[in-house]
């Protein structure tokens, strides 16, 4: 089945870089738009970046000159480059992919694992 691999969290220094990575794989006929969102505790799941097919872009306010999202269409992969991370950035990041599978002419969302991202010195 669909499913969406994500990799590069850990633990960074205020002021520190993180590259994170996420690979879709499966019987895929077409990606859309994909994402990376992040979830505080108690919080809903919030929007950080996406990307088009097209590579038309767009951030949340707080991240904004600092994160770049990035795609590679012919490997499925999705990257987010976090720069001059703070410690509010500190949160579980998901990628996100709207998806038609083979054979379907419909599009469904799916999500990675998480992968825990955490700005302290």
């Amino acid at each position: 089945q669909v499913q969406l691999v994500e990799s590069g969290g850990g633990l960074v220094q205020p002021g520190g870089s993180l590259r994170l990575s996420c690979k879709a794989s499966g019987p895929i006929a077409t990606i859309s738009n994909m994402g990376w969102y992040r979830q505080f505790p108690g919080k809903q799941r919030e929007l950080v970046a996406t990307i088009s097919p097209s590579g038309t872009t767009s951030y949340v306010d707080s991240v904004k000159g600092r994160f770049t999202i990035s795609r590679d269409n012919a490997k499925n992969t999705v990257s987010l480059q976090m720069n001059s991370l703070k410690p509010e950035d500190t949160s579980v990041y998901y990628c996100n992919a709207a998806i038609i599978q083979e054979h379907s002419s419909f599009a469904f969302n799916y999500w990675g694992q998480g992968t825990q991202v955490t700005v302290s010195s």
